[in-house]
């Protein structure tokens, strides 16, 4: 019996990739304005600004994900003065990808659903706190969950053991009672398997090209009654 379902957030419960041409619109109009530089310009150094930040983390990890750690890179690539050009850039691109988010079709019903049925609602993902809380309120999720971890908490990413170690301790339930909801076959779903957890692909509304021995969901709106997404989860069990 299923007890805990835990979501990613990021093509998850919400469609990231959408939202993020937003977000970089709204960064290129800032770097424009205030460094002289176009589109094609901002890309050039948004890219090597990640490059570099990566190498200086060195380690897989939740800073790998921090738009200040790459923005503050940008301004050294472009000497120009951190302050207070890096909170800018951050705030032009989260401000306005988050503004321009909204909740996967059919995901809110479904966490009433579970909430109502008293299964525990929990967040599994690959991020920094500060902007996944952002999120989470923005869309309406937030008084929906009972626990949330990060890979900023854990220390590592997805599909680290240690990561759904600790989603299974917040869950207060033994693995094979959690159900891992992901659009990430890697790092989601066959890490949870792996882990003992029942991984379930979500895939952003699309048909997948092919079976990839997974238990899909393709839309949150199929699954409006609790014994629909129950019966996802047993058959999930017997296909493993």
């Amino acid at each position: 019996m299923i007890k805990a379902a835990i979501f990613d957030i990021d093509n998850t419960l919400y469609n990231y990739d959408k939202s993020h041409v937003y977000g970089m619109e709204a960064l290129a109009a800032y770097c424009r304005t205030s460094f002289g530089i176009n589109r094609e310009e901002m890309n050039f150094y948004y890219e090597k600004a990640q490059k570099i930040a990566n190498t200086r983390i060195g380690t897989d990890t939740a800073a790998i994900h921090s738009r200040m750690i790459r923005f503050q890179c940008m301004t050294e690539l472009l000497s120009a003065p951190i302050f207070p050009h890096v909170q800018n850039m951050y705030h032009s691109y989260w401000d306005t990808l988050i503004a321009h988010a909204e909740p996967s079709p059919g995901a809110l019903h479904l966490f009433s659903v579970l909430k109502e049925s008293h299964i525990r609602i929990g967040i599994g993902t690959d991020m920094t706190i500060t902007i996944q809380y952002e999120k989470l309120k923005k869309l309406g999720y937030a008084p929906y969950i009972d626990f949330i971890v990060t890979s900023q908490e854990t220390g590592v990413e997805k599909p680290h053991p240690h990561f759904f170690k600790i989603c299974t301790e917040k869950a207060g339930c033994l693995p094979g009672e959690c159900a891992f909801i992901g659009d990430n076959l890697k790092k989601d779903v066959q890490g949870a398997w792996d882990n003992g957890l029942c991984g379930i692909w979500y895939t952003q509304e699309k048909i997948p090209e092919k079976d990839m021995g997974f238990p899909t969901i393709v839309s949150f709106s199929d699954y409006c009654r609790l014994s629909d997404f129950l019966y996802l989860c047993s058959r999930s069990k017997e296909t493993q």
